[in-house]
C-alpha cells in the first residue's frame, strides 16, 4: 500500500478515472493525484473510514457489474455524511491488496490510553505533524506549535521546561525517545495519580488487596471482587514483573480506568442482557423514517447506503416507499417529490445482505418492515417471496399466536401494511368475512396511501383489460398475505381499540396526534402500548429531515418511534443513547409497569409509577483529555471548554446543569464540579454529556458527547468516551467522573 497503486476511481456509470493511490509513511493518511496531471486532488485519515465493503456494494459499482467483476471493486465508507468512494482496481489482487491493507489498519488504530504505553502510530501522527521542516528531530518553536495543534495554550516557560528536561543530549532538538519522554510528561494525570496513591500504602503500587478496597468502595463491585482484582491486573498491568506478583502500577491503574471496564457504561449491559421472550409490543424497537433518503424530504437522494447505514447502527424498523417504475420495474423514492428512485430489487438485495447483521455479528431477532407502500407489481412480490419470513411455498408462515415473542420471530421478516380480512383467518382457515382494508389513520398518512394506490393502480381509461384488472386483484391479495403481525389499522380512540382491536394490529400517530394523546389520555396511552404496537412518524413539515425529540413518545411506551437517521443532532443521540445496549440489537424491554395493562402508570404524574422513591444522581466532573478542536476553526486557536450533563425523561425529571467553563485548554481541563439531580422513574431516563466551546459573543460550538440510559451506568470513577455529532468516536478524546445513585 506504500508503494502506490493506480486504480479506477468512479463517480458514475460515466465517470472512471484513474487515480495514483497512496499510503503516507505515517500510516494514518492516504492521498491520491491525477494520473494525468500528477496533481495531488484529496486525503483522507484511516480514523475518517469506518469500514470497506468488497464487491458490487453501491449503487455506482452495481451499474457496472457488467463491466468489472466484484473481485476488483470495493467501497471506502467514510463516518457522517462524507460520501463512499468507490474503486475498481487493477486486478482482484491488487483489490485485496487495499481491501486487507485498509482494514488491518482500521482494526489496529487505537488512542494512547495512558502516557506511559502510548501507541507509537500515535505518537508518530503527532511528530510528523508538528515536525514542520521534515528533518526527524523537533525544536523548541515545533514544540510549540505543537501545543497549539493539540489544544494546549501552556505557558512559554513552562513549555521551555517541559522541553529541556526531554532534551537528553541536549542538542535543542527532540528526537526518538525523547519526544517519547516529552509526551509522556505532557500527558501524565495528576487527579489520576492523586485517586492511585490514596489507595497505595507506598504510593508506588496497589496490591491486589489494595485494589480490591479501591474496587469495593469506590468502584462498588460487590461480587467476585479478588477475581476482578487478578483479572483487571493480568489484563491492563504493562509490567511483567509487577503481574508476577499479583501488584498493579500507576501505568496499569490508568489502563483500567480508561478500559471498557473502567467505562461508565456497564460493560455487561453491552452484550444481551435482558429478557428476550416477551411479545413485540413490550420492547422500544430502534426505528427509523424514510430510510431511504440520505438527504432533505423534497429534493434528497434515495439511496441503498440509507439502508446500509441504518441496519448497521442497529435500526430493526425500517420504509420502504414502492411505487411503479419503467416497464413494470418498482421503484423505492419519496412519492409526490423529487427525490432520486432506486430499484426496488436493489433494495431487497440490500435487506438480504444486512438485515440480519450487525457489525459482523448474526443479529436473529425480527427485522420489520414499517411503511405499508408496497404498492406495486408482482415483480416486488417475486422479491419479497424471497425473504427469510416466507415458507417453502413463498408466502407467510401461517402464525401460531395473535401475539407472538421476540423468540418466536427470530428471523423473521415483517410487513407492516394493510390486510384482506383478519389474522384468525389464517389461524383458522380461510373465511368468507368481507375484506377489512383500513387506513393507518385519519390524517395525513391516510390520505397520502389513497392517492398512492391511485398513482400506482391505473384507474379508467381503455387500458383497463380484464388481464390487467385480475393482475390488479392478485396483487392485493398477495401483498395481503405478506401482512401477518402488523396490521394497518385506524386509530377510533383508546376504548374502541381496546374492544375491537387485536395485538397483531398496529396504529400510526403523526408526531403532532401523539403528543395530543399524551397531554389528553397519558394513562391510557401506556396501556394500550402493553398490548398493541404504535408507531411515530414525522411530521410532513419537516422537509429538511429534522426530528422531534422521541424521549416523550417512548414515556408512554410507544414502540415505534421512528427518526430521520440521516440527520444528527440530540434526537439522534437520544436514539443511539437508548439502543447502544443489549448487544445493540435494536431492542430494549419496557419497563415492568409499562408492559401491565392495567398499569396507572402517567409520565404527567412521577407518583403514579410503582416502585421505590425517587432517587438522587451526583456527578462529579473532575477533568477532560485531549479534547477535539472545533470544526472550521482558526489556526492556533484553543478551545474554552464547559461540560453539560442533560436528564432526559419524563417531564418531572427533564433537567440540565453545566459547568463553568475552562479558559483556553482543551487538552486537560480541570473542572472539578459536582452537579446533582433528582430522578423520579429513572427506568425511563437518558444521560446525555455534552462538552461545548464557550463563547460569550454567540452560541456555544459543540465538541462531542456521549449519551446512555440511566439503567447502564456504572457508578464509581469512570471515564467518559466522547462522540461526535455524527455520533462516532473521536478517541482519545474523553471526559473523568465520579458518580454517586443513591436513593
Amino acid at each position: 500500500m506504500q508503494q502506490g497503486m493506480l486504480m479506477r476511481k468512479v463517480k458514475s456509470k460515466s465517470w472512471k478515472k484513474q487515480r495514483y493511490f497512496k499510503l503516507q509513511d505515517d500510516c494514518m493518511t492516504i492521498w491520491y493525484k491525477s494520473k494525468r496531471t500528477g496533481k495531488t486532488e484529496s486525503a483522507f485519515s484511516i480514523s475518517d473510514v469506518e469500514t470497506v465493503r468488497e464487491g458490487h456494494q453501491s449503487e455506482v459499482l452495481q451499474s457496472l457489474a457488467d463491466e468489472f467483476p466484484p473481485e476488483r471493486c470495493f467501497t471506502i465508507v467514510f463516518y457522517g455524511r462524507r460520501g463512499n468512494l468507490d474503486l475498481i482496481a487493477g486486478s482482484p489482487e491488487e483489490a485485496q491488496c487495499w481491501v486487507q491493507g485498509l482494514r488491518q489498519l482500521i482494526e489496529s488504530r487505537s488512542f494512547p490510553l495512558t502516557s506511559a504505553l502510548v501507541s507509537c502510530t500515535w505518537i508518530r501522527d503527532w511528530f510528523q505533524k508538528a515536525d514542520k521542516n521534515k528533518d526527524g528531530r523537533m525544536n523548541f518553536k515545533e514544540v510549540q506549535r505543537l501545543l497549539k495543534m493539540m489544544n494546549v495554550d501552556m505557558n512559554e516557560d513552562h513549555a521551555l521546561r517541559l522541553f529541556q528536561a526531554a532534551d537528553k543530549s541536549e542538542s535543542g532538538t527532540l528526537e526518538g525517545e525523547e519526544f517519547v519522554l516529552f509526551y509522556k510528561t505532557l500527558t501524565q494525570r495528576e487527579e489520576v495519580l492523586s485517586l492511585f496513591q490514596d489507595f497505595s500504602e507506598d504510593g508506588k503500587k496497589l496490591t491486589l488487596l489494595e485494589l480490591v478496597d479501591f474496587l469495593r468502595q469506590e468502584q462498588l463491585e460487590d461480587e467476585g471482587t479478588e477475581e476482578l482484582a487478578m483479572e483487571l491486573i493480568d489484563k491492563y498491568e504493562p509490567s511483567e514483573t509487577a503481574r508476577a506478583r499479583h501488584v498493579l502500577s500507576a501505568d496499569g491503574f490508568l489502563m483500567y480506568l480508561c478500559s471498557p471496564e473502567g467505562s461508565i457504561f456497564n460493560p455487561q449491559h453491552l452484550a444481551l442482557w435482558q429478557d428476550m421472550s416477551q411479545p413485540l409490543c413490550h420492547y422500544f424497537i430502534s426505528s427509523s423514517h424514510n430510510t431511504y433518503l440520505i438527504e432533505d424530504q423534497i429534493r434528497g437522494q434515495s439511496s441503498i447506503e440509507g439502508y446500509i447505514r441504518a441496519l448497521k447502527r442497529g435500526c430493526r424498523c425500517l420504509e420502504v416507499d414502492c411505487w411503479d417504475g419503467p416497464n413494470g420495474e418498482p421503484m423505492v423514492y419519496h412519492g409526490h417529490t423529487f427525490t432520486s428512485k432506486i430499484p426496488f430489487r436493489e433494495v431487497v438485495s440490500t435487506l438480504e445482505k444486512y438485515a440480519f447483521k450487525q457489525g459482523g455479528a448474526l443479529l436473529p431477532h425480527p427485522f420489520l418492515g414499517a411503511e405499508g407502500s408496497w404498492w406495486c407489481w408482482p415483480p416486488a412480490m417475486r422479491g419479497l417471496g424471497n425473504s427469510k419470513s416466507r415458507g417453502e411455498n413463498g408466502y407467510p408462515k401461517v402464525p401460531t399466536s395473535l401475539s407472538p415473542t421476540l423468540q418466536e420471530l427470530k428471523h423473521k421478516i415483517l410487513l407492516k401494511g394493510k390486510k384482506i380480512g383478519r389474522l384468525e383467518d389464517m389461524l383458522d382457515g380461510p373465511g368468507d368475512e368481507a375484506p377489512d382494508v383500513s387506513d393507518d389513520d385519519n390524517g395525513a398518512e391516510a390520505e397520502e396511501e389513497r392517492r398512492r394506490v391511485k398513482v400506482v393502480l391505473p384507474l379508467g381509461g381503455t387500458q383497463h383489460s380484464s388481464a390487467l384488472q385480475k393482475d390488479k386483484e392478485n396483487l392485493v391479495q398477495a401483498l395481503s398475505d405478506c401482512v401477518v403481525y402488523c396490521k394497518s389499522v385506524s386509530f377510533r380512540g383508546f376504548q374502541e381499540a381496546r374492544s375491537h382491536s387485536r395485538p397483531s394490529e398496529i396504529s400510526s400517530f403523526a408526531e403532532a396526534k401523539a403528543r395530543r394523546l399524551i397531554r389528553d389520555a397519558g394513562n391510557e396511552f401506556v396501556r394500550h402500548n402493553a398490548w398493541q404496537l404504535t408507531r411515530i412518524y414525522p411530521s410532513g413539515m419537516r422537509t429538511d429531515s429534522s426530528n422531534y425529540s422521541p424521549q416523550e413518545m417512548w414515556n408512554v411506551g410507544c414502540q415505534i418511534v421512528a427518526l430521520n437517521f440521516q440527520t444528527a443532532g440530540m434526537e439522534m443521540d437520544l436514539c443511539d443513547g437508548l439502543f447502544s445496549q443489549n448487544g445493540r440489537c435494536g431492542y430494549v424491554l419496557k419497563p415492568p409497569f409499562m408492559r401491565d395493562e392495567e398499569t396507572l402508570f402517567n409520565p404527567t404524574d412521577p407518583g403514579s409509577r410503582e416502585g421505590p422513591g425517587p432517587i438522587t444522581l451526583t456527578i462529579q466532573v473532575i477533568s477532560g483529555q485531549q479534547l477535539p478542536k472545533v470544526a472550521n476553526s482558526k489556526d492556533g486557536a484553543v478551545i474554552d471548554p464547559l461540560v453539560r450533563v442533560e436528564i432526559h425523561g419524563v417531564p418531572a425529571d427533564q433537567a440540565r446543569q453545566e459547568t463553568k467553563y475552562i479558559e483556553n485548554n482543551g487538552f486537560n481541563p480541570h473542572w472539578d464540579e459536582t452537579l446533582q439531580f433528582q430522578l423520579h422513574v429513572p427506568e425511563l431516563a437518558l444521560v446525555r454529556f455534552v462538552v461545548e466551546d464557550y463563547d460569550k459573543t454567540s452560541r456555544n460550538d459543540f465538541v462531542g458527547q456521549f449519551t446512555l440510559a440511566f439503567a447502564n451506568i456504572k457508578p464509581g470513577y469512570r471515564h467518559i468516551h466522547l462522540l461526535s455529532k455524527d455520533g462516532t468516536s473521536i478517541p482519545p478524546s474523553s471526559l473523568f467522573v465520579h458518580i454517586r445513585i443513591t436513593e
